[in-house]
């Protein structure tokens, strides 16, 4: 099946420091790489959340565009869920970029 395009927005702790912040944005931005080709990545930087996740009132947004296997946005998602420093995920198809 053909490469679709995909938009990935992740919030990530900031409980765990800088170090542990750039780790986690790196070991995404890799694990897309090796499962498909990012189009464009974009840092939203820190915001403060809607609500408390997991006690935490700020996160560290990023949104990644790649182009895929179907397969991949959903391992991805759970490779995102166990990760420790996410607070939440969510992937989309995207019809641009």
């Amino acid at each position: 099946m053909a490469a679709q395009n995909y938009e990935a927005m992740v919030v990530f702790s900031l409980k765990n420091g800088e170090e542990a912040l750039a780790a986690l944005k790196e070991r995404f931005q890799t694990l897309i790489e090796q499962n498909g080709t990012v189009a464009e990545v974009k840092e939203w930087g820190r915001r403060l959340l809607k609500y408390p996740i997991k006690k935490e009132t700020e996160g560290y947004y990023m949104l990644y565009y790649f182009s895929a296997e179907p397969e991949f946005p959903l391992e991805f998602q759970r490779i995102a869920g166990i990760s420790d420093g996410v607070l939440r995920t969510l992937v989309i198809r995207h019809e641009g970029k």
